[in-house]
């Protein structure tokens, strides 16, 4: 496969052509990159649910933000998005066809380009729709070839998309300049074109809007941080949404309760009671934001962002607590249909558990003769206990009975009659059989206690080794499993299954948590190992941006300084937290290598257009130490006048 696949033309998208004339080295650092080995698994073309999708897991949080910021500044410039796909593979397509084919899945309009990136085949597309006018072909290459490739060459996998944005957004800016004899001879052109501009950049706008909207819709309101990845005007426009629903729901809501009340009575509505009232609160709330968002008093984009996930979320929960409330009471008045015949089911139960009375009274009998008292202080009283839940289910169906016989609409209290009667025969099923399998597990805990002291030992120990990193709640759990074998101990002969019992349970949960503790030391360390890593390689980054910066300041612009300053800042928040918190110091580490590249590839691209515009001819008067003492900032002034 050319490592710069020919691209399909189809009528309605001009892709990003890759001239196979291009330099022999630039076609080199593409195939270093490309030829790299990988493996590969199926990733068919499919829509895109958000503008960054990352199926290949090579993205975290701080360069999925890196990549947003960078193609909303593009947005906001051109009014063009830029839309990026991270797969591992591109199921046997070309990557033009792969990304093509996932475009039109996605419905992209006239103002989106795609990104596809396959990070196993080592393979990558740029996709412009053919109404994105202003890219040249040589431009187009030269985004692919100086911007994206070198990023890629080295995974630096958002650094591949912010040079996308950044390269769309330079080649847009250098076509939307003239001449000023072109504007004034084509402002009538201009200004009649305006109203048709406007209209498209708001038609684009909604469009957005609209598929983040669809998104939010489809994510789940618990889900705070995939709310808070998705575009900002989608979340507007869906929380806008889900508010008049959710005020509708609890309208409803209100309306059903009082229905379900006059039904069953105030006891069953209990829980669907506390829903509606969460959910007026929850409302309330909402309410507040949505006001604090339309009011005088302008809020930062992050803050819009975080307000409207916390409304969106809120409504999600009260929405979904009040529909599963809604269910019980319809699975309630199901139940009431089927009232009689329920009622003769549990008439039956009663009379057979009646019937095993006397035998589990023999047994309990028998039992006494061959275990101590203490062995059987579980079960001593099962007999009596069972005999009145017996006789409580009996009197739960002559109420229901009695309820069945009255008009439709006052039938209600059968319902709790029922439940009442199932669980108190329940319970007393339970203690019968707990009689007439006690033998057995009397004899199996003498058996196996001595095995599962030794085991709970161990594991007493062995927390005792992990108390420094376990925290409270596994020196509570260690306390609690050394007051169950001390138990033990002292009642193995007297109470045996009580003591087995008690020291299984408590030794599960210790295992539990010495398993967690352990785990979480293994996370830390390997995380440890690659903050150290990744600290070295920003270290080194941020320096090497910061030389070639400072020793050729003379030329270089804002951008370049400000992402060495942001990688600075990353960089000694990285070495501060590094002892303490290493997960957050290993984000600020990726952070500082990610813009201390985007930093030296902006001063790298300042030197270059300064070389071929500004720089004087070399040799004479102006020869090459002038030229040097401009590009290191010593005659910076006559570089800028």
């Amino acid at each position: 496969m050319s490592p710069y696949p020919v691209v399909v033309r189809p009528r309605s998208v001009r892709p990003l052509h890759r001239s196979l004339s291009l330099s022999v080295p630039v076609l080199l650092a593409a195939l270093l990159w490309l030829l790299l080995p990988g493996s590969a698994t199926a990733e068919p073309p499919f829509r895109l649910p958000q503008p960054v999708t990352d199926t290949a897991g090579v993205l975290d949080p701080a360069a999925t933000a890196q990549i947003e910021q960078a193609a909303d500044a593009l947005y906001a410039e051109h009014g063009v998005q830029l839309w990026v796909a991270y797969v591992p593979t591109f199921s046997g397509l070309s990557s033009d066809d792969w990304t093509e084919r996932t475009a039109q899945a996605s419905n992209f309009g006239t103002d989106t380009a795609l990104l596809a990136v396959a990070t196993q085949d080592r393979e990558y597309a740029l996709w412009t729709p053919n109404a994105l006018s202003g890219v040249t072909a040589s431009e187009r290459d030269a985004i692919s070839t100086e911007r994206i490739v070198p990023q890629l060459r080295n995974e630096n996998w958002s650094g591949a998309a912010v040079a996308a944005a950044e390269g769309l957004d330079g080649a847009l800016s250098t076509s939307g300049s003239g001449s000023g004899t072109t504007l004034l001879v084509g402002g009538g052109v201009i200004a009649a074109g305006a109203g048709g501009v406007y209209l498209y950049s708001k038609r684009a706008k909604r469009k957005r809007a609209e598929a983040g909207a669809r998104a939010a819709a489809d994510t789940d309101p618990t889900d705070t941080d995939a709310l808070s990845a998705l575009p900002l005007e989608g979340l507007e426009l869906h929380a806008r949404k889900i508010l008049v629903e959710t005020d509708n729901a609890v309208r409803s809501s209100y309306e059903a309760l009082e229905l379900a009340r006059g039904e069953f009575g105030d006891g069953a509505v209990q829980p669907f009671d506390h829903a509606y009232r969460q959910a007026q609160s929850a409302l309330a709330s909402a309410f507040e934001i949505r006001q604090r968002l339309d009011d005088a008093i302008p809020e930062t984009p992050q803050q819009q962002r975080e307000m409207l996930v916390q409304l969106i979320s809120s409504c999600g929960r009260a929405d979904r607590e009040l529909d599963a409330q809604v269910e019980a009471f319809d699975r309630m008045r199901d139940l009431l249909l089927d009232a009689p015949a329920r009622l003769d089911a549990l008439t039956q139960r009663a009379i057979a558990l009646r019937a095993r009375l006397p035998q589990a009274e023999a047994t309990l009998a028998d039992l006494r003769t061959e275990f101590p008292a203490g062995a059987l202080a579980p079960i001593t009283d099962n007999v009596a206990l069972a005999q009145d839940e017996i006789e409580f289910a009996e009197k739960s169906v002559d109420r229901g009975r009695t309820a069945v016989a009255r008009p439709v609409g006052e039938q209600g209290d059968a319902v709790r009659a029922i439940r009442e009667a199932e669980g108190a025969l329940g319970h007393a099923t339970t203690m019968l059989d707990a009689i007439d399998h006690a033998a057995d597990d009397i004899r199996r805990a003498i058996a196996t206690l001595p095995a599962a002291m030794a085991d709970a030992a161990q594991g007493i120990a062995d927390a005792e080794q992990l108390a420094a990193t376990g925290g409270v709640e596994l020196a509570e759990a260690r306390k609690a499993a050394q007051e169950a074998l001390d138990h033990a101990r002292a009642a193995m002969n007297t109470d045996p299954l009580g003591s087995f019992t008690r020291v299984v349970e408590a030794d599960a949960r210790l295992d539990a948590l010495r398993a967690r503790t352990r785990q979480a030391q293994e996370e830390a360390q390997r995380t440890r190992q690659r903050l150290e890593q990744d600290l070295t390689a920003a270290q080194s980054q941020v320096t090497a941006a910061a030389d070639f910066i400072g020793t050729r300041r003379g030329v270089i612009g804002a951008e370049a300084r400000t992402r060495l300053s942001e990688a600075q800042r990353h960089l000694q928040a990285a070495q501060q937290l590094a002892a303490h918190e290493p997960g957050r110091a290993l984000q600020h580490a990726q952070a500082a290598g990610t813009l201390a590249a985007n930093a030296l590839r902006a001063a790298q691209n300042d030197v270059q257009r300064w070389d071929r515009q500004q720089r004087p001819p070399r040799g004479g008067a102006s020869g090459g130490n002038i030229a040097g003492a401009v590009l290191g900032g010593i005659l910076i002034n006559s570089v800028l006048t």
